[in-house]
């Protein structure tokens, strides 16, 4: 093997353990959010949970976290939580740091 099929490797290599890393961070990110939303909700314990978890599958709906935020937003209207949209997407920002530091701490 060359050295250039080598570092086309490794460059593959790490290309799939990012996306791998990204994915794991988005979805611990959305289970957060889900948490957060269902607090805001009146939501405790195994419903909370069941919560967090639909917020987690309404990412895989489409690509981007509109449809995460849509979804939030729809159950905060139904539910006559009144939060507005940026607030939404800073703790969907934040939430994402924490989730990140998480996974590359390994818990």
């Amino acid at each position: 093997m060359t050295t250039f099929d080598q570092r086309k490797d490794a460059y593959e290599n790490k290309f799939a353990h990012d996306e791998e890393l990204r994915f794991k961070a988005t979805a611990r990110r959305n289970k957060l959010l889900g948490l957060w939303a269902a607090e805001k909700l009146g939501k405790s314990g195994a419903d909370a949970d069941a919560y967090a978890k639909s917020v987690v599958l309404a990412d895989f709906e489409e690509a981007g976290d509109d449809d995460v935020l849509r979804k939030v937003k729809a159950d905060f209207a139904a539910g006559g939580v009144t939060v507005a949209d940026d607030e939404i997407r800073r703790t969907m920002t934040e939430l994402l740091i924490k989730a990140a530091d998480e996974i590359q701490a390994g818990r």
